[in-house]
C-alpha cells in the first residue's frame, strides 16, 4: 500500500485486527518499511505545564477535579521553567516537547499568551513543539502556528459510539471540530485514543475509522493502554494484554501507513520484548521521561538501553515536516479575539462517573 485510504469501513478494520498474528505482523511490518525508517523512533517528552483541576469528567483521568486522586495540582509553569525542562529533554535524546494543560478549552488571556511564549522559546531550541490544551478555535490554532507550534494533540479517546460511556461533559463532535480548526493552520495533527476502557473490539475499529477517514490523516496517532488510577471511575479495570496492544499498533499502521504511531501510556506494564514487537508492528514514536502528565512511564535511561539492545536510534527533529518559523508577539498577525465558543455539554450522565464523584465527596 503506497497511499493512504480514507474510506476504511469498520468491518475491514476488524478483519485486519483479527488476522492470524504472524500474518498481521508481517503485513504491518512490510507497510511500515515502505514509509518509515524501521530503525528510528521519534522520542517526545511530555510536560504537564498545568496539572489538575480539570472540569471535565473523563472516566480515565486523575486530573478531573470531581474525582479524589493523589494528583497534586499546580498552576501554569513559568516560561523559564519550561525552557529548563526542554533543554533537559533535548540532552536526553528527545526531539519533541509536548506540553499539556488540564483545561477544558483554550481561553484568550494572560495564560494563553504565556503558553504562546513557551512555544516560541522551545521552537528556538530547534525542537518540535506539541501542545494539548483542550478544545480551541481556528484563531487560537493560528496564533499557536504563528508562535512556532509543530503539532497539536487532541485525542478522540475511543469510538463515537463508546464515547458517551466515557465522557459526558463534551461531545465527540467537539473533538472533530477542534481537529478541523487545527487543520486550518499550518500545525500538524496528533490524535489517537485509549484501549482497555471496557470498550469492544468494534469500538477500537470505530476509533480507527474516525481517524483514518480524516483527510489528511493525522500525522501522529498515539495508542494508549489505560492506566487505571485509584479514585477514577475506571480504577478497577484490568490492564489490556500486550497482544491487544500489538494488534492495535499493527492495525493502525496498516490503516494509516504514513502516520507516526505512538506507543504511549501503559509502557511500564510492557516487557522489552513486548515493546520490541510493537516497534516491529509499526510503532515509531514513544514518550520518554518518568511521567506521562501524571501516570508512570519508563525512565529515559531504560529507554535508551532498550534502544541500544534493539539497534534503534532517536529520530532527529523536523524529519517529517519542516521547522515552523516563529513570529514574535509584537509582530503577530493574529490577535486575541476574546472568543467564547459554545462547546457542547451533553445532558446524559454516566453511572460509574457519578459514583466516583460521590465517593470523592465522602472522602473529602
Amino acid at each position: 500500500m503506497s497511499t493512504a485510504r480514507h474510506d476504511w469501513t469498520k468491518q475491514e478494520i476488524l478483519d485486519i485486527y483479527n488476522r492470524p498474528l504472524m500474518e498481521l505482523l508481517y503485513d504491518a511490518a512490510t507497510i511500515h518499511r515502505l514509509h518509515h525508517d524501521p530503525n528510528t523512533v521519534q522520542v517526545s517528552t511530555l510536560l504537564s505545564i498545568k496539572t489538575g483541576g480539570c472540569p471535565e469528567d473523563c472516566g480515565y483521568c486523575p486530573q478531573a477535579a470531581r474525582y479524589h486522586t493523589d494528583i497534586e495540582g499546580n498552576d501554569l509553569m513559568t516560561v523559564s521553567h519550561v525552557k529548563a525542562q526542554a533543554l533537559r529533554a533535548k540532552a536526553s535524546g528527545s526531539s519533541r516537547v509536548c506540553m499539556g494543560a488540564a483545561w477544558r478549552n483554550v481561553k484568550d488571556g494572560e495564560e494563553f499568551d504565556q503558553v504562546l511564549e513557551m512555544v516560541r522559546t522551545i521552537n528556538k531550541l530547534d525542537m518540535e513543539v506539541c501542545c494539548t490544551l483542550g478544545m480551541l478555535t481556528e484563531n487560537q490554532a493560528k496564533r499557536l502556528a504563528e508562535a512556532g507550534l509543530y503539532a497539536y494533540n487532541h485525542n478522540l479517546d475511543t469510538s463515537e459510539d463508546y464515547y458517551k460511556d466515557v465522557i459526558s461533559t463534551r461531545a465527540f463532535k467537539d473533538r472533530l471540530d477542534t481537529i478541523d480548526n487545527v487543520r486550518k493552520s499550518n500545525v500538524t495533527v496528533c490524535s489517537g485514543g485509549i484501549i482497555g476502557m471496557g470498550e469492544k473490539e468494534e469500538d477500537r475499529a470505530g476509533m480507527l475509522v474516525a481517524l483514518s477517514t480524516l483527510d489528511p490523516q493525522p500525522e501522529s496517532v498515539p495508542i494508549n493502554a489505560l492506566v487505571a488510577v485509584t479514585g477514577t471511575p475506571m480504577e478497577d479495570i484490568k490492564p489490556v494484554s500486550i497482544w491487544e496492544m500489538i494488534r492495535m499498533v499493527a492495525t493502525t499502521r496498516i490503516v494509516m501507513p504514513k502516520t507516526q504511531v505512538r506507543l504511549s501510556a501503559g509502557r511500564t506494564e510492557m516487557s522489552r520484548e513486548g515493546q520490541a514487537m510493537c516497534f516491529f508492528a509499526g510503532a515509531n514514536s514513544i514518550f520518554a521521561g518518568d511521567k506521562l502528565l501524571t501516570t508512570p512511564n519508563p525512565d529515559v535511561n531504560e529507554d535508551m538501553e532498550m534502544f541500544k539492545l534493539l539497534g534503534l536510534s532517536p529520530q532527529k527533529p523536523f524529519v517529517k515536516e519542516a521547522q515552523p518559523k516563529t513570529v514574535e508577539a509584537d509582530e503577530s498577525q493574529y490577535k486575541a479575539l476574546g472568543e467564547k465558543p459554545k462547546w457542547s455539554r451533553p445532558g446524559h450522565t454516566i453511572d460509574r462517573n457519578e459514583q466516583a464523584k460521590q465517593q470523592a465527596k465522602l472522602t473529602k
